[in-house]
């Protein structure tokens, strides 16, 4: 079998491990039976001897296969990775969807997207990366009681994502410990009102709204000082006509949302000013995983 997951884009600015979207660049993973477990890998960390090693798709895959089938069968596994590692794309996200995905189908066992997003809750424990993960779309997710409840909204293509990938990484978990224990009640209302009316402008698709709603003051600016150049990616890409400039996850990617015709004018700013840095154009994803062959 084939699987392909995409990337994610979370928080999306005020919400904060509850929001995000999927977005049309693509980890895809080819599972054989094999005589002997192997592994290769292409792309992203193909130079990293330890993801052949200790590598967190094989290890989810087999547990969860395992689980179904009481059995540990060899397999090949060929990763053809292009979701840059710890920037803020939902990498770690689409390795423990598609690790479930692919034990539930080489197993046999039929699984709905939300059994799946569910097990995935067990190794990514908010769903703001895993839902558009499975979905694709923009979603908006709670856990209640120990499951995702999530809503959907297919992306219009009259949009598009423009990206800025840095060449540094930034450690989801070592940002975390930036952020302050509690907040005071100003701020949450502030979040919680924006974080409403931005999901409220993806389901109506009322663009023009993205630019005030997408504004955060729990978690960005303090991220953002790891790395003060993405203060000035926000602000070009603002006055170049993006709808909205947020983090992406907890960076160091900075995420764009533009007009699809004036995609261009926004790339071509940031490319003109952040020569060391990537910057590119994408589709948004409206599938989420998507088996290709079995």
């Amino acid at each position: 079998m084939q699987i392909k997951i995409p990337a994610t884009s979370a928080n999306l600015g005020p919400g904060f491990d509850c929001l995000g979207l999927a977005i049309a660049l693509y980890n895809s993973v080819c599972i054989k039976p094999s005589s002997y477990y192997s592994i290769s890998i292409k792309g992203e960390g193909e130079q990293n001897a330890k993801l052949k090693k200790n590598n967190i798709f094989v290890s989810i895959f087999y547990e969860i296969y395992q689980e179904l089938t009481g059995q540990k069968d060899p397999f090949r596994f060929e990763f053809d990775n292009k979701i840059p590692f710890s920037r803020g794309l939902g990498s770690s996200s689409a390795v423990i969807v598609g690790a479930i995905a692919s034990a539930y189908e080489m197993a046999g066992v039929k699984a709905s997207r939300e059994c799946i997003l569910n097990k995935a809750l067990v190794y990514e424990t908010h769903p703001d990366n895993i839902a558009p993960a499975v979905y694709g779309g923009f979603t908006t997710s709670i856990v209640e009681m120990g499951k995702v409840k999530t809503l959907k909204k297919e992306l219009s293509s009259d949009i598009k994502v423009v990206m800025v990938i840095p060449d540094r990484s930034m450690s989801t978990a070592q940002s975390r410990t930036q952020l302050p224990k509690s907040y005071i009640m100003t701020n949450v209302v502030y979040n919680l009102s924006r974080a409403s009316l931005l999901s409220a402008a993806f389901f109506s698709e009322n663009w023009d709204f993205l630019r005030v709603a997408s504004k955060d003051c729990m978690h960005e600016h303090k991220r953002m000082r790891q790395l003060k150049e993405l203060f000035d990616v926000r602000e070009i890409a603002l006055n170049n006509g993006a709808l909205m400039s947020t983090l992406s996850g907890s960076g160091s990617s900075f995420f764009n949302l533009v007009r699809a015709n004036e995609a261009a004018k926004v790339t071509n700013a940031l490319k003109n000013t952040f020569e060391m840095f990537r910057v590119e154009e994408f589709e948004f994803d409206n599938s989420g995983f998507q088996i290709l062959k079995s």
